[in-house]
């Protein structure tokens, strides 16, 4: 039995220690809070919802027929990880609490030991590292930015303690959590001041209650729930497609989105010359809303575009020189998406960090292994998120994949992929990114070297045809010193296998 180490327990981890366990696997799973979930434990701001249609955001063998609406508000998704992880048997293999600070691999052993914030020790054969792009929220480097008087607060650090009832409020960053908490707070808050940065664009979210027809249907004819999938993947596939390879359908997209934002404005040309974007379509994540641009709308709000000098005590000053006050400041501003396993120092065999090796830019084969990093497989990778589609369904193809790995991974054996065929899938991979439309302006999908580091370039159908199988030979298998055989001797190079 292969033993295995899942740092997290969100989505990534739980679909990939469901897949583990199912195959008999020694699974335990190391969460640094005391629930499972994630980025939808973390995000508790008002309006919080997932903006991928609830019956393709969830897992593919275990649908969920009572959804309350077709996007899901972040409190149900949260209990929809809660009740898999208690269905499929996880949550007793979690250890609470337990935030892993560095993993090294132990060449005298085959087998990776991590070290928690405790200073407790674990040892396992294979380490998964499962803790996504978005788990860690980043505030602006604003001078000033810790002299302000009143309560402030990421948005994903949501503090329910602080009243925003009469509050003059300041919301910095328009990215998808602004847009989403925006038009909850405007009704009670006495004054709202949005800072744009980057103005993203908007299409219609075609949102609606779920009666309780579906929720009978759904419960009783459950091939309802897979077209209904089915439906959504085909739906976001296309979409995808048409960002990357069909320049016609993407100017008609646009002009879409530009005719919508202009109907939301209501002829306000002065708002809509704030709120529509200046760079193609798709370069920056698209936003769905239908109450985002009316709230901006309200007699109490206001959306400056002007840059940020300084944060003052008691409020914001534009570089203009104009002062705007304000009680409570909120931080709209994204998470440190390029920054992979930063915050976890992991130690290859030969004393090589990852960020020592990643600081041009994270990469990893198939977005899951790293040269030089045996026995580790990580979940939400490099090169693995999506611009259109379900996460998700991503994590399941990476379950699979690292499954069919750990099967391979035999007593006191080690897989390493091979550097020239990562080399070589990089290569294509930047070679196809550098062609796409996420390399043509600035966004959390580009790191600082210019390299999109995030995003999967294609489909979600190509990606599960290029994970289906796993293959060996892409891997080096680092076999024990022969003649040793009371103890896991010093790994040596078997060679492709």
């Amino acid at each position: 039995m292969t033993s295995v180490a899942i740092i997290g327990a969100g989505f990534s981890g739980l679909a990939a220690a469901i897949e583990l366990l199912a195959a008999g696997h020694d699974v335990i799973l190391y969460e640094r809070a005391e629930d499972v979930g994630g980025v939808w434990r973390e995000n508790t701001y008002p309006g919080a919802a997932c903006d991928v249609p609830s019956a393709y955001y969830c897992f593919s063998f275990d649908p969920n027929p009572r959804w309350s609406r077709r996007y899901a508000p972040q409190p149900e998704i949260l209990e929809y990880l809660r009740t898999a992880a208690d269905k499929y048997k996880v949550r007793e293999r979690i250890r609470f609490g337990t935030a892993i600070v560095s993993a090294s691999f132990d060449a005298d052993t085959g087998r990776w030991c991590l070290e928690s914030s405790h200073g407790d020790r674990f040892w396992a054969d294979v380490l998964v590292p499962a803790v996504g792009q978005l788990s860690r929220p980043t505030l602006p480097e604003i001078p000033g930015r810790e002299s302000f008087a009143g309560p402030s607060f990421h948005s994903a650090q949501w503090d329910d303690t602080v009243s925003l009832a009469g509050k003059r409020v300041a919301v910095i960053g328009t990215g998808a959590s602004s847009i989403q908490l925006v038009p909850e707070i405007a009704p009670i808050v006495h004054s709202l001041k949005v800072f744009q940065r980057s103005a993203p664009y908007i299409v219609p979210r075609p949102d609606s209650p779920l009666t309780r027809l579906h929720h009978v249907l759904a419960s009783r004819i459950p091939a309802t729930l897979r077209a209904q999938r089915l439906s959504w993947q085909a739906l976001t596939e296309g979409f995808t497609g048409v960002l990357h390879y069909s320049p016609l359908l993407s100017r008609a997209m646009t002009s879409m989105s530009r005719a919508f934002m202009r109907y939301q404005t209501r002829g306000d040309a002065e708002l809509f010359g704030k709120v529509w974007p200046d760079y193609p379509l798709g370069c920056k994540r698209v936003l769905f809303s239908n109450t985002y641009l009316p709230a901006l709308r309200r007699d109490n709000a206001t959306l400056i575009t002007d840059s940020i000098a300084e944060i003052t005590p008691d409020g914001v000053l534009s570089a203009t020189g104009e002062h705007h006050a304000a009680d409570l400041i909120i931080y709209g501003t994204g998470f440190a998406a390029g920054g992979f396993l930063d915050h976890v120092t992991i130690t290859g065999p030969t004393g090589t960090e990852l960020r020592e090796q990643w600081s041009q830019g994270a990469r990893a084969y198939l977005g899951m292994a790293v040269p030089g990093f045996p026995n580790m497989f990580l979940m939400y990778g490099p090169n693995t998120n999506l611009g259109s589609g379900s996460i998700v369904a991503m994590l399941e193809c990476q379950a699979a994949y690292i499954r069919q790995a750990v099967d391979a991974v035999g007593p006191g054996l080690a897989l390493d992929v091979d550097p020239g065929t990562e080399d070589v899938h990089d290569a294509v991979l930047q070679a196809r990114l550098g062609g796409g439309v996420w390399s043509r302006c600035e966004s959390w999908y580009v790191g600082p070297t210019g390299r999109v580091t995030t995003n999967w370039p294609g489909l979600v159908s190509e990606y599960r045809s290029r994970t289906k199988e796993f293959a060996i030979s892409d891997y080096r298998v680092l076999r024990p010193e022969s003649g040793k055989p009371n103890r896991r001797a010093a790994m040596t190079d078997g060679g492709n296998r």
